[in-house]
């Protein structure tokens, strides 16, 4: 996987640290600086005709928090209504940043070119890197398991 970082204070090397233990994929990944207005967010692009991950670190960088949606349930009542299930996460580094938004877009290429699947399942995409940007050690099976929405049961054995 190849890794480049334009943030004056990031090299190549630390990012490629941050990203340890996550999976690979075989497009680029650009890190490039956020410049906000207001306070720092969350901001990332998968492009699938490039063939590259970028992730955009905010700068200057100071912890913050950001509303994650990973699902909804549909309410009672008639037409298609919803609520959305969301956390509150708070991002304390630059780290946390890079390991979240890579997962999230990491994600979208394994939906596009791994499982031949629509790469738009956002919630999908933030339920996977919610359960897993803190952990050290990250797999296909991790994404699997966030695409099942619900855990599974085992079948119970007939008697």
């Amino acid at each position: 996987m190849t890794i480049h970082s334009e943030l004056d204070d990031l090299t190549t090397a630390g990012a490629r640290r941050a990203l340890a233990g996550l999976p690979r994929c075989d497009y680029e990944v650009v890190i490039k600086p956020l410049r906000y207005r207001t306070g720092p967010h969350l901001a990332a692009l998968c492009d699938f005709d490039g063939r590259t991950i970028t992730l955009q670190v905010p700068r200057p960088f100071r912890a913050f928090k950001e509303p994650v949606f990973y699902g909804a349930r549909r309410r009672r009542g008639s037409g298609m209504r919803f609520s959305w299930l969301s956390e509150s996460v708070a991002f304390r580094s630059r780290r946390d940043v890079l390991r979240f938004l890579y997962l999230h877009e990491w994600m979208h290429w394994y939906l596009h070119e791994v499982l031949k699947k629509g790469s738009s399942a956002e919630t999908a995409c933030d339920r996977f890197a919610l359960r897993n940007f803190r952990r050290q050690r990250v797999t296909t099976h991790d994404a699997d398991a966030a695409l099942a929405r619900r855990a599974r049961t085992p079948a119970r054995r007939a008697a």
